[in-house]
């Protein structure tokens, strides 16, 4: 009997170890660092509060080394806004993220600027797929440069991975860039991309650029609001930082600002195939400092570099004072760097005004010389200035729609030269402008005005509607050579502020 009891004693407790055994394998941890709105900024910069892809690498590499399933995850706007890509078209960003061993990408309206076939050219080189589940084309044929959605497996753990890209990209690149294309409603796409995943995998990614800024129709905030079933949102597109994410009914939603100030990470503990536990963080650039720098990105980004010097290093003037070009700025309201522009552009095409997208400026530019990498860098998207011919009417409607969104900061927040005008920002929309002066006189609805813009907005970016029936008067060369040549012929410069635009 003692021997029987013993026995069963011992296979109780062997039975026990057993079930304790199973229940610690069922539980699963996985981390996901992720970046979004890069826009090339692959470099550390104080200035501008940029990591680096330097010392995120080494960040990812000690990660993986520390732990047993990493994911790397970037939500788009990635492959264009710096010198060090624009020279290049994105190939050294796409290089270096490869060296990274990136997972997946969601398709940003930014990614689309050096055109479709380029795209697909860098989607050809990357080691890592383009997601986007909304993008179709229009006549139904197959886009080759994206995937719907990727699933990764990490021992037993299935994870699904969808994309999705903002509907905005239809007018936030130049609209050459997505012809023949068609950006679905993103709550429709994630919930087809949910049922048909749901059964093949423990947990649900979306990787997308939608943002949560009040002034876009389609949200991430509204994707989780209204499709069950998604546990993770990695997003970009509005730029937002959220220190510890925002949880929208069982979805978790994770941005981590812009320019890889910032590299966010959330853990996800699953346990039997269900997400137990999630929680995001971030590392801020400030963090970082003792990092060091992985020493073959930094290999890399210095030959990129030596190879764009020749180009990039000749001085086209001199600055007196900063010239401000923040997103923040540019695009709620008149800036000394905006003014500098459209005089350029108004100079140039000799016309009555001039006005341009705030969302078109994308750096500012030190006191001190002005080389041409900088300018690039503020002016990237090889836009043409050109001049249209309006009514007064359509000029007006214009400055309405520009401030439309205000005070969000959207890109077609106007800057302008030539023009004066007034506007209350808590009026409904269509009503905040109050009054306008072309060149001192009040604006004529009638009369007809020369307007220099660039092709951008004439085509109907931004969603300037009104420009792209009008007749261009003059074409001239790219908007950032405009731009250096004024900046040569008035060295050296001090724009300031001049009210050209009040808030009531």
């Amino acid at each position: 009997m003692n021997l029987k009891k013993f026995t069963l004693a011992l296979f109780t407790l062997t039975l026990i170890l057993m079930l304790s055994t199973v229940g610690l394998a069922a539980e699963v941890d996985l981390r996901i660092y992720h970046l979004n709105d890069v826009h090339a900024r692959i470099e550390a910069d104080d200035y501008a509060g940029s990591i680096g892809y330097a010392k995120v690498a080494t960040l990812l590499k000690q990660a993986r080394r520390e732990k047993e399933n990493v994911m790397f995850l970037d939500a788009g706007d990635t492959f264009h806004g710096q010198t060090i890509a624009n020279i290049n078209q994105g190939a050294a960003v796409v290089y270096l993220l490869n060296l990274m061993q990136l997972d997946a990408m969601a398709i940003g309206n930014h990614d689309f600027n050096y055109g479709q076939q380029r795209l697909s050219e860098l989607a050809e080189i990357a080691n890592f797929p383009l997601l986007s589940a909304n993008l179709n084309r229009i006549d139904g044929s197959m886009i080759d440069f994206k995937k719907d959605f990727i699933i990764k497996q990490y021992g037993d753990l299935k994870v699904g991975v969808f994309g999705l890209s903002t509907p905005e990209t239809a007018y936030k690149t130049h609209p050459k860039n997505v012809e023949g294309l068609i950006f679905r409603d993103p709550v429709t796409t994630a919930r087809k991309m949910v049922a048909q995943l749901s059964d093949k995998v423990d947990v649900i990614i979306a990787v997308t650029h939608l943002g949560i800024s009040e002034g876009s129709k389609y949200t991430s905030k509204k994707v989780a609001a209204e499709v069950p079933g998604i546990d993770l949102i990695v997003d970009g597109h509005s730029h937002n930082l959220l220190p510890h994410g925002m949880m929208v009914n069982d979805t978790l939603i994770v941005q981590t600002g812009e320019y890889s100030k910032n590299l966010g990470y959330v853990d996800l503990t699953i346990n039997n195939g269900q997400v137990t536990n999630k929680t995001a963080n971030l590392i801020p650039e400030e963090e970082t400092k003792s990092v060091k720098a992985d020493y073959l990105i930094s290999t890399v980004i210095e030959r990129i570099n030596r190879a764009n010097e020749l180009i990039t290093s000749q001085v086209v003037g001199s600055t007196a004072v900063e010239l401000d070009g923040a997103r923040e700025h540019v695009r709620t309201g008149e800036t000394n760097l905006g003014n500098l522009i459209t005089d350029a552009m108004k100079a140039k095409l000799d016309t009555d005004v001039a006005i341009t997208n705030g969302g078109g400026i994308r750096a500012s530019i030190d006191q001190g010389q002005i080389t041409q990498g900088e300018v690039i860098s503020v002016l990237p998207f090889g836009n043409t200035a050109m001049a249209i011919q309006i009514s007064g009417a359509d000029l007006k409607a214009a400055l309405e729609h520009g401030v439309s969104e205000y005070p969000a900061h959207e890109g077609l927040f106007p800057q302008i030269s030539g023009i004066k005008f007034t506007f209350k920002g808590d009026a409904p929309v269509g009503e905040r402008v109050q009054e306008v002066w072309v060149n001192g006189k009040l604006l004529d609805p009638a009369a007809q005005y020369t307007v220099a813009t660039n092709d951008f907005m004439k085509a109907g970016g931004d969603g300037y509607t009104m420009f792209s029936q009008a007749p261009v008067v003059k074409e001239v060369g790219g908007l950032e050579e405009v731009l250096m040549d004024y900046i040569a012929e008035h060295s050296p410069i001090k724009p300031a502020v001049e009210d050209r635009i009040i808030v009531k």
